[in-house]
């Protein structure tokens, strides 16, 4: 390894979040502070819930039973013109 290139470890910086936890990990920066971790994001809690709140699957089934009872148009055919010699 080449040398004085490497930024200086810290194995023990600070880490602070927005909702007051603190701990302790390995960084290249003393402290750090975030806005969300482990403690209060909700897919770690158990709080996340799965919202549907655009509808968006009744919108789909809605596209979908529009396109089933709409009546097809014929397919246009193309004629190849003659071309002059």
């Amino acid at each position: 390894m080449k040398q004085d290139i490497h930024p200086t470890y810290f194995p023990k910086a600070k880490v602070t979040c927005a909702c007051g936890a603190v701990f302790e990990v390995g960084s290249t920066k003393p402290e750090l502070q975030v806005e969300i971790c482990s403690n209060c994001h909700p897919f770690f809690t158990g709080k996340e819930k799965l919202i549907d709140t655009a509808g968006r699957v009744e919108k789909f089934k809605a596209r979908r039973e529009k396109a089933s009872t709409k009546p097809k148009a014929p397919k246009k055919v193309r004629v190849a013109k003659n071309k002059k010699a």
